[in-house]
């Protein structure tokens, strides 16, 4: 975890190892400041207390969430003093009092448990565990892993900058002198998907429910408003748009064919360029990600359902419609952005006909995908783009032999949950 720590903070500083002793430091400190925040974690979880993944909603309000570096931009320059907090936090003391706490007489046990529960719920701080967190269909509005901030869509937006700025800065001095230059395809993989938690977080807000584990006389939930869903769903969106997904020609001309003894593993993107790194498929890899999250079936039946209920939320036709818009935006200028642009298209097709075929997705939610892949048949055959004769051709396949069509093999992205594999 020490590694990995150190391998983001390397990725994000301009040239670590040219302007030496400054970076070296703030990338140790980063490590340092990690296993200091893991160790109070670890034994929170010694002294019985549960994971608290709304809790970084609150300002970082538990060490039994699980943080990701707050990374700040700082006249321009990237700023990791306070990538991580330092000491226990309200929730904290909030559960070591209701445990362990003990009432000073006259008063009885059973009042100061009362009197500890009022203050947690006057902290306004929700408590949501592992199991409303974890799962990619999940809808709690703030319960999240590897997240910060207590509005997801904007601290993605914030994120997105920080990442643009660590990549357009990239360069052969984010490896030691020592080290294969092919290293540096290994320390671009974090810098690339630094977004990946944030944008999980942010998709969750979409058919986003605002609840808590109550009891009988207490409010049970709410809807994540309409306006808040669509700002989540425009940040998810900037993702996959080909400006965020380009990487500088100057940081692809750093990453030759690897070294001897340096093969690529699974937390390397891996290629279908042969030895040389692939930029596309680097790119698909994130972009699949985003679309695997943000048309989840489970997700998709919510978006649907939260708009029969109220009418005022967000719903399928125009969660749909916005996608579309975006991807088949049409900016693209150079041949680079183009392959990407039509690899964009072509996970969203993909996605959006696995969701389809999928036995957990509603019929009116199936009905709405298919009018959007119809409608998208009809206007990519009229256009000339050689890639769009292709996408067609998928498309056609699929709507007329569904049974006979295979789906795009799922892309591989590289690990990267500091704790865990595949969580």
């Amino acid at each position: 975890r020490i590694r990995q720590d150190f391998m983001i903070a390397q990725g994000l500083l301009k040239e670590p190892f040219k302007t030496s002793d400054t970076n070296s430091s703030a990338m140790l400190e980063m490590a340092l400041a990690r296993i200091r925040q893991l160790s109070a974690h670890e034994l929170g979880h010694t002294l019985g207390f549960a994971h608290n993944f709304a809790a970084s909603a609150s300002d970082r309000a538990s060490v039994m969430d699980y943080p990701h570096p707050y990374v700040k931009l700082v006249d321009g320059s990237i700023d990791l003093s306070d990538a991580y907090a330092t000491g226990i936090a309200t929730w904290d003391k909030l559960i070591v009092q209701y445990s362990y706490g003990a009432p000073v007489e006259p008063k009885k046990e059973k009042e100061y448990l009362n009197e500890t529960l009022e203050r947690m719920k006057a902290s306004g701080i929700a408590f949501i565990t592992d199991s409303d967190a974890r799962d990619a269909s999940g809808s709690h509005a703030t319960a999240h892993l590897w997240d910060n901030g207590a509005n997801a869509a904007a601290e993605l937006e914030r994120v997105l900058a920080v990442r643009k700025v660590a990549m357009n800065q990239f360069s052969k001095y984010n490896v030691k002198s020592t080290d294969p230059l092919s290293v540096l395809e290994d320390v671009f993989v974090p810098v690339y998907l630094s977004h990946r938690y944030q944008t999980e977080s942010a998709v969750k807000n979409i058919a986003g429910l605002n609840y808590k584990y109550a009891t009988r006389d207490e409010a049970s939930y709410t809807f994540v408003g309409k306006t808040a869903q669509l700002a989540a769903l425009n940040a998810v969106l900037e993702t996959v748009a080909v400006d965020e997904l380009v990487i500088p020609q100057q940081v692809i001309s750093l990453f030759p064919p690897r070294a001897y003894g340096y093969s690529r593993d699974r937390e390397s993107f891996k290629s279908n360029a042969g030895a040389g790194f692939d930029p596309v498929y680097a790119a698909a890899t994130s972009v699949e990600m985003t679309f695997n999250f943000l048309l989840n079936p489970e997700r998709l039946n919510a978006v649907a359902i939260n708009h029969a209920l109220d009418n005022n939320n967000l719903s399928i036709e125009e969660l749909l419609a916005r996608s579309k818009e975006k991807v088949f935006i049409g900016i693209s200028n150079s041949v680079y952005e183009k392959s990407l642009a039509a690899t964009v298209q072509e996970r969203f097709i993909n996605t959006l006909i696995n969701a389809h075929k999928n036995d957990k997705t509603q019929i009116h939610v199936r009905a709405a995908i298919l009018e959007t892949l119809t409608e998208l048949q009809k206007n990519l055959k009229r256009d000339r783009e050689a890639s769009s004769k292709q996408l067609y051709k998928m498309l056609t396949d699929y709507l007329t032999n569904p049974q006979e069509y295979n789906s795009l093999p799922t892309l591989d992205i590289p690990d990267g949950s500091p704790i865990g594999c595949g969580l």
